[in-house]
């Protein structure tokens, strides 16, 4: 899985459309509620497995249960004749209800089934994991009782689960809280609603999410959304014109009315400010211009190079730092979907009308760069004995034993690290020399970190435990109590069960000490290019992912095979936090999208869970 660093566009954000479970706020959704739209011609829902206990609601009637084998209807929702339809595609969509980025791609696709949904065989499952008898997911309990409101309301109430999702969809971390008052407000009669609690509180609701989550992971999929179009990855964006697009297309000839009418998108005009001499990937523009592609069907793009004339003058008159830059003019405004994605990430520039996006870009073209063989800043100095490289990663010495680890406080996985640490620690004693380092984002005064605020406290309070308590790495009794309870409020009384003065350790987290901690630490992720929770940096050169004990020894005996504590016997890999994975955060700018957990991420967008 990985989680995307938020509050900033693509190589560490959470979008609407780029990621995140990225950003700690949602990204926006689209202002279209849904409703009274007509359901889809055909929706699958994914049906009680094969001796499911009896005694739960009643079978659904021949309408609905033609509707949940993906049966054709003959009428509209309206009553009028349904049009003829000679073939169909499939649309599958595996999302989790609490994902914000399965809610967009939902509400994006209801007003393109109100049009084709004669022509769409709908299917839609949910993502989570199987435990014994538990069923689990990414975003908790309430996200697993929201899957089975879904499911039991695609199969008991087939005209009207449109209407209902449109409302859940208004505030879905509601779900499972909200689906009465939404069922009453949306006609449902007293019979209809007593068949969905029938459903949602007895065995067959949990038992169609457990072969919904078998049907998600027999085909290994664990991110929110992912969506497939007659067997095939998804490759469009996620608005109504996106879906209308690509169901049409692949639909073929001939095509139904609804195809020839679909708007053609408006122009987006985007200028792009490059640096050629910068290899890191976070200087490669491709990717964020694909997935700014997938947001702005009407993008026109133009590059330019700040070694060229045209392009310091670029630099200069839209007052930038940091490249690379994503500059839109007002004609961003034309795409009212598109903003919706991409508004709150676009900031002021000099220039008056034009808005770059909040990227995390940190490449300084005036200065040194520092593997290219020349001095960039004319100062004598060439690369790494400039001291602007000192903190890069090709020109950090070798120091042997020396362990660092990167994480979000909060990232479940970096927790896992840092609880692996313990038995590493014991293994290896003064044979290496550990420090812990916190991904995040200066943000003016104040800071961004993907899990959000809390996370940015969490960070705060264990530098300062570092700070005060250094020596034999005593900082990490404070840690890995608080992660038996990372999300919880109870950090004081790890302070006393760690035997730490609470006065000082207080007066640090609480005040400017620890917030200038934060400020001098975030750099040195920076500067190694790391925003992958956790991140290892062995011998003060070479960077790898790891989350058990075992395989930490094998990173840390890979550079050094004589310590003694290559030859202890350590633990393995632990069970997999919810959501499925293995990091938080970005380890290079993810192709076509990002997102919150996504190996692979889904085209065009964020997404949730791995």
């Amino acid at each position: 899985m990985q989680h995307v660093f938020g509050g900033r566009w693509s190589t560490l954000a959470a979008l609407g459309l780029v990621a995140a479970c990225q950003s700690a706020t949602p990204p926006n959704r689209f202002d279209k509620d849904g409703r009274g739209l007509p359901p889809p011609a055909t929706v699958v829902a994914p049906q009680p497995p094969a001796g499911a206990a009896p005694g739960g609601p009643a079978e659904p009637s021949a309408r609905q249960a033609g509707a949940a084998e993906g049966a054709t209807a003959a009428t509209t929702a309206d009553g009028r004749p349904a049009p003829a339809v000679d073939h169909k595609v499939e649309l599958q969509f595996f999302v989790m209800s609490q994902c914000p980025f399965g809610v967009q791609v939902l509400e994006g696709v209801v007003p393109a089934l109100r049009q084709l949904g004669p022509w769409v065989d709908f299917k839609l499952d949910f993502i989570g994991q199987i435990e014994g008898d538990r069923l689990t997911s990414m975003h908790g309990e309430n996200e697993v009782a929201g899957d089975i409101v879904e499911l039991c309301t695609i199969r008991h109430a087939p005209d009207k689960w449109l209407d209902l999702f449109a409302c859940w969809n208004k505030e879905y971390q509601s779900l499972p809280g909200n689906w009465r008052s939404c069922a009453t407000r949306n006609g449902l009669d007293a019979s209809a609603i007593d068949r969905l609690a029938a459903c949602i509180d007895g065995p067959d609701g949990k038992a169609m999410l457990r072969a919904s989550f078998e049907k998600a992971q027999a085909r290994g999929v664990g991110s929110s959304p992912t969506i497939f179009l007659d067997g095939s990855p998804w490759q469009g964006g996620r608005d109504e014109r996106a879906f209308l697009q690509g169901i049409c297309r692949a639909l073929g000839e001939p095509q139904p009315a609804p195809c020839a009418a679909i708007p053609p998108p408006p122009r987006v005009n985007l200028l792009v400010l490059g640096d050629r001499r910068c290899t890191k990937p976070e200087c490669q523009t491709a990717n964020i211009i694909g997935q700014l592609r997938g947001v702005f069907g009407g993008l026109v793009v133009t590059e330019q190079d700040w070694n060229t004339p045209e392009g310091k003058a670029t630099y200069a008159e839209y007052g930038l730092r940091y490249l690379p830059a994503y500059l839109f003019d007002g004609t961003v405004e034309a795409d009212a979907t598109g903003m919706q994605s991409v508004g709150r990430f676009l900031r002021p520039t000099a220039k008056e009308g034009w808005r770059s996006l909040d990227v995390a870009a940190h490449h300084d073209p005036n200065a040194e760069i520092c593997d290219n063989g020349i001095d960039d800043t004319g100062d004598g100095k060439i690369d790494c004995a400039d001291d602007a490289c000192r903190q890069v990663l090709i020109c950090r010495p070798e120091i042997k034993g020396d362990l660092q680890l990167f994480v979000m406080s909060q990232c479940p996985y970096g927790v896992q690290a840092l609880d692996a640490m313990r038995e590493v620690l014991a293994a290896f004693g003064d044979e290496i020399r550990f420090d812990v380092h916190f991904i995040a984002e200066a943000q003016g005064d104040g800071f961004g970190s993907l899990h959000g605020q809390p996370e940015v406290e969490e960070d705060i309070r264990e530098l300062c435990a570092k700070k005060l308590y250094r020596d034999g790495n005593r900082f990490m009794e404070y840690v890995w109590c608080r992660n038996k309870d990372i999300h919880g409020a109870s950090w004081r009384e790890c302070v006393t069960a760690a035997g730490m003065d609470a006065a000082r350790f207080e007066a640090c987290a609480t005040g400017e000490q620890g917030r200038q901690l934060l400020r001098e630490d975030i750099p040195i992720a920076h500067a190694l290019s790391i925003s992958s929770s956790p991140t290892f940096l062995v011998n003060n050169k070479e960077t790898a992912n790891a989350i058990d004990a075992r395989s930490i020894q094998q990173l840390i005996c890979k550079q050094n095979p004589q310590f003694r504590g290559c030859s202890a016997a350590l633990s393995g890999p632990p069970p997999a936090p919810q959501g499925g994975g293995g990091g938080c955060g970005a380890p290079s700018p993810p192709p076509s999208g990002g997102g919150c957990g996504a190996p692979s991420p889904p085209p065009s967008g964020g997404g949730c869970g791995g």
